[in-house]
């Protein structure tokens, strides 16, 4: 089991739930109401600089499509780098899902 630093209860049930959507519809549903627009379209834009910084796009080309700050890139890019891998986990899965 993953040591995590943010693990209790409530994040352990809060992960449940999430694991417990069946599709993208179900996602929607759930995250409008647990989280605030900008919440869930922060998340989303972090996802997409990790995945620019793992195809090698430079912070500038990122900010520019994004919109993200070049702070928000560096710390992506820290936990790409030093992090828990779960970018690097979720990227592959990506990349696998793509090929197939």
């Amino acid at each position: 089991m993953y040591d995590s630093r943010i693990r209790d209860e409530h994040v352990d049930k809060l992960f449940e739930a999430i694991l417990m959507l069946k599709d993208i519809n179900e996602c929607y549903r759930f995250f409008e109401d647990i989280a605030t627009i900008n919440e869930v379209k922060s998340l989303a834009q972090r996802l997409q600089v990790a995945m620019m910084l793992n195809d090698k796009k430079t912070y500038l080309e990122i900010a520019e499509k994004t919109g993200a700050s070049t702070a928000t890139i560096s710390r992506v890019n820290k936990a790409l780098n030093y992090g828990a891998n779960g970018y690097k986990m979720v990227l592959d899965r990506f990349e696998e899902k793509n090929q197939t």
